[in-house]
């Protein structure tokens, strides 16, 4: 998408509150974002697909937790498409956007053209999180539902956070006139109110449940008024249009007036989001660092150099061996 076509809402995380039904949610858009993001590899089609619904999501989660540093998402599968990874950095200062990046492992010979999702075989979801210094990461880990990304991160908060959650995407490429095409993903997450603990502090559980494999869905979540209110939200949702989602035409605010007018919809600042990626020379060096002079011997190249590339932007790294490693570390403090 050129600057020119741009909208205001491209690239945008929009929070609100549906007062009459205790629930909150967000909107969000993909645009220049998800090009970026993609256009660091040359993925098959099936796995390209897999990455933006990955992103999407993580746009949509990374915005509803109080978030100091990092939110990562991760799928690892026994099928073609062995992991996706995706991360959602906070603004560094108020006004910045937040930063996502994302990138897949796969076996290129067993990809196919069919379904994404058939590339995904058994596996796992999980969400981590890093406050930063002095925190300590969490992770939360749930199998792996195979019918969509979406369903996926859905069965995981219904499961390991119990919290009600639901989500409607839509993504793919998109041709403006001229031909040019680019990557376009919308989507809304529905998620009902925490009453004990807030997301951000992780409640676990190990019940079983009734949805796919066993886990916990979101209607065995809730009942009596909830469940109404759950219900009949959710059903305004399904009457939502790809184009409404991905199109130019409707506003994000516009949308929640039209699905949700009746539930008293309150929205929020929204959050822009970015490309960005954390990689730097002195992060390799720093991941380096635990390496002996003989490992780091073994690690470098025909022409006397050790070598590293970010698997999330493809930034290529040249370093002399004799600068990296514990050892060059103590060498350079004496």
């Amino acid at each position: 998408m050129t600057s020119a076509t741009k909208l205001d809402w491209d690239d945008t995380v929009l929070p609100f509150q549906l007062d009459g039904a205790d629930i909150r949610g967000r909107v969000a858009r993909l645009d220049g974002v998800l090009d970026a993001v993609l256009k660091q590899h040359n993925y098959p089609p099936a796995v390209e697909a897999l990455v933006a619904e990955m992103a999407l999501l993580t746009a949509l989660i990374g915005q509803t937790i109080k978030l100091r540093w990092k939110l990562s998402l991760q799928i690892q599968t026994k099928g073609p498409v062995r992991m996706i990874a995706t991360d959602f950095y906070a603004p560094e200062k108020e006004g910045e956007p937040a930063r996502i990046r994302a990138y897949a492992s796969f076996d290129a010979d067993r990809i196919t053209d069919e379904d994404p999702m058939k590339q995904v075989g058994e596996g796992y979801f999980a969400i981590l999180m890093d406050q930063g210094k002095g925190t300590t990461p969490y992770q939360g880990i749930t199998p792996l539902v195979t019918t969509s990304l979406a369903a996926a991160a859905e069965a995981y908060f219904a499961q390991s956070e119990q919290l009600p959650t639901r989500f409607s995407l839509r993504f793919g490429r998109s041709t403006e006139a001229g031909g040019a095409e680019h990557w376009r993903a919308g989507g809304i997450m529905l998620q009902h109110m925490p009453k004990a603990s807030p997301f951000s502090q992780f409640a676990g559980s190990e019940e079983g449940g009734s949805g796919e494999g066993g886990l916990l869905s979101a209607n065995d979540l809730v009942s009596d008024d909830d469940e109404e209110n759950w219900n009949r939200v959710n059903i305004h949702l399904d009457t939502v249009e790809e184009l409404e989602l991905i199109g130019p035409s409707v506003p994000p605010t516009n949308l929640l007036l039209r699905l949700f007018h009746e539930e008293t919809p309150r929205i929020f600042d929204p959050l822009p989001v970015a490309f960005g990626c954390t990689c730097s020379e002195d992060r390799v060096r720093q991941s380096l660092s635990i390496y002996s002079a003989k490992d780091i011997e073994k690690m470098t190249t025909p022409e006397n150099t050790v070598t590293a590339d970010c698997q999330f932007c493809g930034a290529h790294y040249v370093l002399d061996p004799k600068t990296v490693g514990f050892e060059a570390e103590a060498n350079d403090a004496d």
